[in-house]
């Protein structure tokens, strides 16, 4: 497999894993099954042009839409099984991070992966219980005549979501604690971050905790940063699209334009707020 490490904002960075081609003697596991039979019927329900299904997908979609791209990422990330741990340690499967050197130089490349590994550990461990003890309370919902029990199959999806995300980082923790990651800087991450116009958007306060600042101060690429202790986005979404062209990644699309998304969105609320916090200030004065 191999990792990249796409920074989306000076604070803020996507983790995705691309799975590279298995052998063909190699068995589908269960749970690759799962998701592909899911997969295939999500893909059919959204192939027709009303009912309840159609409903589901939008519904669905929109929730989709919203799950932390933090959480996708992991969740990219393959479960480590006994067979792959012993692969690993071999050293029959070598795993590269490809990343940015403009952006993230080599000595800050392990920390932000241990950050990404281990920031939300404790989150989807609490959450993947609540989903559990959820699942019982919906069963009544299934009485319901036509209509499946929606409730309970998403508090099914979001257990297993939450499994996967806790269960990549993990696989991602034994990879740094045994030295088994080749990084591989990616003159084509470059170009596509330094072909950015700018200005992108920002916000002069910071929107992450101090243990999430991955790019911390860095310089990005281009003019001056305006809010080098604030937040300013490193993409936009014609320019992920460019970078999963130059990458050759289709898959990585949708991941991108989700990350985007999310955080311009925050970005753009934590402007809002400043702008508004900063009006209201104005105003009190005024009336002293």
């Amino acid at each position: 497999m191999r990792l990249y490490l796409l920074p989306i904002s000076t604070r803020r960075t996507l983790l995705y894993c691309q799975k590279l081609d298995a052998p063909a003697t190699q068995k589908q596991t269960w749970g690759d099954w799962i998701q592909s039979k899911a997969a295939r019927t999500w893909s059919g329900w959204e192939q027709k042009e009303e009912g309840w299904q159609k409903k589901v997908v939008n519904y669905g979609n929109y929730a989709l839409r919203r799950i932390p791209y933090e959480e996708w990422g992991l969740k990219s990330v393959p479960p480590l099984s006994q067979r792959r741990k012993q692969v690993e340690l071999r050293g029959d499967e070598k795993v590269e991070v490809v990343y940015p050197k403009s952006l993230l130089p080599l000595g800050k490349v392990s920390k932000i992966l241990e950050t990404l590994a281990t920031e939300r550990e404790s989150l989807h461990k609490q959450r993947l219980v609540w989903c559990f003890v959820g699942m019982p309370i919906t069963i009544p919902v299934g009485l319901l005549p036509v209509v499946p029990n929606l409730p309970f199959f998403y508090l099914v999806y979001r257990a297993w979501s939450h499994w996967r995300a806790y269960a990549g980082g993990k696989h991602i923790q034994f990879l740094l604690k045994n030295n088994l990651l080749t990084y591989t800087p990616s003159p084509v991450l470059d170009a596509v971050y330094a072909g950015q116009k700018q200005p992108l958007p920002s916000t002069p306060e910071p929107t992450t905790s101090p243990s999430a600042e991955l790019l911390g101060n860095e310089k990005i690429p281009g003019p001056e940063n305006p809010n080098p202790e604030g937040e300013t986005m490193l993409l936009n979404q014609a320019n992920g699209r460019k970078m999963t062209q130059a990458l050759d990644l289709p898959q990585l699309e949708v991941e991108l334009e989700r990350a985007i998304w999310q955080v311009e969105t925050v970005v753009q609320l934590s402007k809002e707020d400043i702008v508004e916090e900063s009006s209201r200030g104005g105003d009190e004065k005024k009336t002293q």
